[in-house]
């Protein structure tokens, strides 16, 4: 069974950095698309970004294009989200998602895709 386990959340100001993990186990982790969703209060759950298995596609939300850079390390079955320029509105809980479709582009951002999700981590951005 594929477990995911994010860490790294937390406080910081805005303007300040934050790297996510994601270790994925029970998996073949190189064939699975990975990605990073968040949820802010009183709001849905969004896209925020994702890699295919190979690390040949990457897409990014439009609100965190430039600041935000999501990695894979297959040697530690790890997916990274390095947050960089945080802003306040960046404060919400990320999920870690995972899927063994073998998802397109155009299909990464879509929260129905992915079968396997973390608890979550919390990242709160004071002003």
């Amino acid at each position: 069974q594929v477990q995911l386990v994010e860490s790294g959340g937390g406080l910081v100001q805005a303007g300040g950095s934050l790297r996510l993990s994601c270790t994925i186990s029970g998996g073949a982790f190189r064939t699975l698309t990975a990605a990073w969703f968040r949820q802010a209060p009183g709001k849905d759950r969004e896209f925020v970004a994702g890699k295919d298995g190979g690390a040949y596609r990457t897409r990014y939300a439009d609100s965190v294009k430039g600041r935000f850079t999501i990695s894979r390390d297959n040697a530690r079955n790890t997916v990274y989200l390095q947050m960089e320029s945080l802003k306040p509105e960046d404060t919400a809980t990320y999920s870690c998602a995972a899927s063994a479709r073998g998802l397109i582009w155009s299909s990464m951002s879509q929260q129905a895709q992915y079968e396997y999700w973390g608890q979550g981590t919390q990242v709160t951005v004071s002003s």
